[in-house]
């Protein structure tokens, strides 16, 4: 998975922005102004997204590949290496709908309905 293709997947889902906010190289997608996925541009065989603690207590002990967040609250961001043979497709997409899907859930009311009615 590169970064066009994670570019690709995140700007499939509604409402998605992204921009630069902590340096030139920290690629953020934000729904309703909220981070839900961090990619370097030039090293994007890692990625950073938000996950529920429960899973993030699960995955780290699961998988070799996830590890707690990097620069970020270690009980609610997951870091994963792509570029691990075992980090498959499918399962980062799913982790990156969940991220998504976490933050938008998170979203004021006033917010998602705003969203929702551009």
């Amino acid at each position: 998975m590169n970064l066009d293709h994670i570019r690709s997947f995140c700007h499939s889902l509604p409402f998605v922005s992204e921009e630069f906010p902590f340096n030139q190289t920290t690629l953020v997608f934000k729904v309703g102004g909220k981070m839900f996925v961090l990619v370097d541009i030039y090293q994007a065989e890692r990625i950073t997204l938000k996950s529920s603690p429960s899973e993030v207590e699960e995955l780290t002990e699961r998988y070799e590949w996830i590890t707690r967040g990097f620069h970020m609250n270690k009980t609610h961001w997951l870091t994963l290496d792509l570029s691990s043979l075992h980090a498959s497709q499918s399962m980062v997409e799913n982790l990156m709908l969940t991220s998504y899907n976490l933050v938008y859930q998170g979203l004021t009311k006033k917010t998602r309905q705003e969203l929702e009615n551009r």
